[in-house]
Protein backbone atom coordinates (compact mmCIF):
# COMPACT_ATOMS: atom_id res chain seq x y z
CA UNK A 1 0.00 0.00 0.00
CA UNK A 2 2.79 2.48 0.60
CA UNK A 3 3.94 2.06 -2.81
CA UNK A 4 0.23 2.60 -4.68
CA UNK A 5 0.22 6.13 -1.86
CA UNK A 6 4.02 7.12 -2.73
CA UNK A 7 2.64 6.69 -6.84
CA UNK A 8 -0.57 8.74 -5.56
CA UNK A 9 1.45 11.34 -3.98
CA UNK A 10 4.10 12.47 -6.41
CA UNK A 11 1.74 12.07 -9.92
CA UNK A 12 -0.81 14.51 -7.58
CA UNK A 13 2.29 16.89 -7.15
CA UNK A 14 3.49 16.41 -10.53
CA UNK A 15 -0.04 17.82 -11.97
CA UNK A 16 -0.38 20.11 -9.60
CA UNK A 17 2.83 21.58 -10.49
CA UNK A 18 1.82 21.46 -14.30
CA UNK A 19 -0.81 23.20 -13.55
CA UNK A 20 -0.52 25.82 -11.36
CA UNK A 21 2.58 26.59 -13.63
CA UNK A 22 0.75 26.26 -16.92
CA UNK A 23 -2.52 27.44 -16.18
CA UNK A 24 -1.20 30.25 -13.62
CA UNK A 25 0.86 31.56 -16.57
CA UNK A 26 4.36 31.26 -14.84
CA UNK A 27 7.48 31.88 -17.91
CA UNK A 28 10.04 29.43 -16.12
CA UNK A 29 6.94 26.38 -16.22
CA UNK A 30 9.19 24.03 -17.69
CA UNK A 31 11.48 24.54 -14.37
CA UNK A 32 9.24 24.19 -12.19
CA UNK A 33 7.74 21.19 -13.52
CA UNK A 34 10.82 19.65 -13.65
CA UNK A 35 12.22 20.63 -9.86
CA UNK A 36 8.57 18.94 -8.70
CA UNK A 37 9.24 15.62 -10.66
CA UNK A 38 13.12 15.68 -9.16
CA UNK A 39 11.78 16.78 -5.89
CA UNK A 40 8.98 13.22 -6.46
CA UNK A 41 11.46 11.12 -7.29
CA UNK A 42 14.48 11.54 -4.52
CA UNK A 43 11.34 11.65 -2.22
CA UNK A 44 9.68 8.17 -3.40
CA UNK A 45 12.20 6.52 -5.99
CA UNK A 46 12.96 3.77 -3.18
CA UNK A 47 9.45 3.67 -1.96
CA UNK A 48 7.70 2.99 -5.55
CA UNK A 49 10.43 3.57 -8.12
CA UNK A 50 8.56 7.12 -9.13
CA UNK A 51 6.86 6.18 -12.31
CA UNK A 52 4.37 8.88 -11.70
CA UNK A 53 3.01 7.97 -15.00
CA UNK A 54 1.10 5.19 -16.97
CA UNK A 55 3.45 5.17 -19.37
CA UNK A 56 6.44 4.78 -17.63
CA UNK A 57 5.35 2.21 -15.27
CA UNK A 58 3.99 0.24 -18.66
CA UNK A 59 7.61 0.88 -20.24
CA UNK A 60 9.10 0.11 -16.55
CA UNK A 61 6.70 -3.28 -16.34
CA UNK A 62 7.54 -4.35 -19.97
CA UNK A 63 11.71 -3.92 -18.78
CA UNK A 64 10.80 -6.20 -16.15
CA UNK A 65 10.94 -4.23 -13.31
CA UNK A 66 8.02 -3.71 -11.84
CA UNK A 67 5.85 -6.73 -10.71
CA UNK A 68 2.74 -7.67 -12.92
CA UNK A 69 0.85 -7.45 -9.58
CA UNK A 70 1.46 -3.96 -9.36
CA UNK A 71 0.47 -2.49 -12.85
CA UNK A 72 -3.08 -1.83 -12.39
CA UNK A 73 -2.86 -0.55 -8.94
CA UNK A 74 0.13 2.06 -9.94
CA UNK A 75 -1.84 2.89 -12.82
CA UNK A 76 -5.05 3.56 -10.69
CA UNK A 77 -3.08 5.46 -7.93
CA UNK A 78 -1.82 7.76 -10.62
CA UNK A 79 -5.02 8.28 -12.08
CA UNK A 80 -6.51 9.28 -8.67
CA UNK A 81 -3.54 11.78 -8.41
CA UNK A 82 -3.74 12.86 -11.62
CA UNK A 83 -7.95 14.17 -10.88
CA UNK A 84 -7.17 15.28 -7.40
CA UNK A 85 -4.20 17.87 -8.78
CA UNK A 86 -6.68 18.68 -11.40
CA UNK A 87 -9.15 19.25 -8.83
CA UNK A 88 -6.86 21.21 -6.38
CA UNK A 89 -6.12 23.25 -9.74
CA UNK A 90 -9.57 24.58 -10.60
CA UNK A 91 -9.50 25.77 -6.75
CA UNK A 92 -5.93 26.98 -6.51
CA UNK A 93 -6.03 29.31 -9.88
CA UNK A 94 -9.22 28.65 -11.90
CA UNK A 95 -9.90 27.00 -15.38
CA UNK A 96 -7.96 28.01 -17.83
CA UNK A 97 -8.92 28.67 -21.51
CA UNK A 98 -8.61 25.33 -23.64
CA UNK A 99 -5.95 25.48 -25.67
CA UNK A 100 -7.63 25.02 -29.75
CA UNK A 101 -5.78 22.07 -31.94
CA UNK A 102 -5.59 23.34 -34.91
CA UNK A 103 -3.85 20.47 -36.84
CA UNK A 104 -4.98 17.03 -35.23
CA UNK A 105 -2.60 14.71 -37.06
CA UNK A 106 0.48 17.28 -35.68
CA UNK A 107 -0.70 17.11 -31.86
CA UNK A 108 -1.23 13.54 -32.31
CA UNK A 109 2.21 12.70 -33.62
CA UNK A 110 3.78 15.59 -30.57
CA UNK A 111 1.88 13.64 -28.32
CA UNK A 112 3.05 9.79 -29.59
CA UNK A 113 6.76 11.19 -29.66
CA UNK A 114 7.21 12.56 -26.73
CA UNK A 115 4.84 9.62 -24.87
CA UNK A 116 7.48 7.39 -26.53
CA UNK A 117 10.75 9.35 -25.14
CA UNK A 118 8.82 9.69 -21.74
CA UNK A 119 8.52 6.00 -21.81
CA UNK A 120 12.21 4.98 -23.22
CA UNK A 121 13.67 7.22 -20.58
CA UNK A 122 11.92 4.86 -17.56
CA UNK A 123 12.57 1.86 -20.01
CA UNK A 124 16.61 2.57 -20.47
CA UNK A 125 17.49 4.25 -17.45
CA UNK A 126 14.67 4.59 -14.62
CA UNK A 127 15.06 0.86 -14.04
CA UNK A 128 18.65 0.76 -13.28
CA UNK A 129 20.07 0.71 -9.72
CA UNK A 130 22.32 3.43 -8.51
CA UNK A 131 25.07 0.75 -8.13
CA UNK A 132 24.87 -0.72 -12.07
CA UNK A 133 24.92 2.75 -13.06
CA UNK A 134 28.02 3.68 -11.15
CA UNK A 135 29.80 0.96 -11.97
CA UNK A 136 28.98 1.36 -15.66
CA UNK A 137 29.90 5.06 -15.93
CA UNK A 138 33.15 4.58 -13.98
CA UNK A 139 34.40 1.33 -15.63
CA UNK A 140 33.51 2.37 -18.90
CA UNK A 141 35.98 5.92 -19.81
Amino acid sequence: MRKYLTEFIGTFFLVLTIGCAVIGGATPAPLAIAAALMAMIFAGGHVSGAHYNPAVTLAIWLRGRCDTKDVVPYMIAQVLGACAAAAAVKVLVGSGKAAEIKNVPAALLAEFLFTFALAAIGYFSASLTWRTFWLRTRYDE
